[in-house]
């Protein structure tokens, strides 16, 4: 049966849909011989798939990969970087890292640290980076300054960013201390760096932003140990479980 290119690709655990994609715009992915395009669609059991030269078929597909790895700051959430920064790749051993075709699901700023999703099921990685996608994901945020009851409320019930407003979001103050705020915010979409400019354009800049919590798929909980930063740990068959009811709910 046909199906597009690069959701086979995705299907077969090769790479994400959007890597998929970024392998197709760079010429290295070729269908019979001739190179592919964006959209084609293939029949897997008659069509001759190659990237970068080597033949790929389903029974090149690895073992599927679930891990929860605790970012730390200056690393950036990609497979590969122009800039020669780190990459959270860099910080799995070798035997992970070649030929399994595993990525972060979703980003964190090179700046911010705490949860992320590493997996090569390219399926999972494209129902839960869907735009109607709506896992939530928990915060710890140090601002600068002390924000409001008022600021806090209006955040909560979503603010304008480049003319579309956000979600209502959960946003509760933890502490103040000195010249800073600690707040917890939980987010059920995630634009690029929203929090961040979230927070700049009401007047109370990031000092430094942790993601604690995806769902239910915590860094720290009283039957794990503390995860600590650069380290990583298999995704138990629960958290497996809820993260693929994620991209079946109804409403997604």
């Amino acid at each position: 049966m046909e199906a597009r290119l690069q959701k086979i690709l995705a299907q077969w655990g090769i790479a994400s849909r959007r890597e998929a994609e970024e392998m197709i715009r760079h010429s290295r992915v070729r269908i019979n011989g001739e190179l592919a395009y964006l959209g084609q669609k293939v029949d897997p059991q008659k069509d001759a798939i190659a990237i970068d030269g080597k033949p790929v078929s389903e029974k090149h597909r690895p073992a599927l990969i679930y891990l929860l790895l605790h970012k730390p700051s200056g690393v950036v959430s990609t497979c590969s970087d122009p800039y020669q920064r780190p990459t959270v790749l860099d910080l799995l051993p070798q035997e992970l890292r070649e030929g399994s075709g595993i990525h972060p699901v979703g980003r964190l700023d090179a700046d911010s640290t705490g949860a992320l999703i590493l997996t090569n099921d390219g399926e999972l990685t494209f129902g839960l980076t869907h735009p109607r996608h709506s896992i939530s994901k928990t915060y710890r945020v140090l601002v600068k300054g002390h924000p409001p009851e008022a600021v806090l409320q209006m955040w909560c019930r979503g603010v304008m960013l480049e003319g579309r407003k956000t979600r209502t979001a959960k946003v509760h103050l933890i502490e103040r201390c000195a010249e800073q705020s600690c707040l917890e915010i939980v987010l059920q979409e995630g634009r690029n760096r929203q929090i961040r400019r979230i927070a700049q354009q009401l007047g109370y800049p990031v000092i430094k932003l942790h993601r604690t919590a995806i769902g239910s798929i915590q860094l720290q909980t009283p039957k794990e140990p503390f995860l600590s930063e650069g380290k990583y740990r298999s995704l138990k068959d629960h958290e497996i479980h809820f993260l693929q009811e994620q991209i079946t709910q109804p409403n997604y």
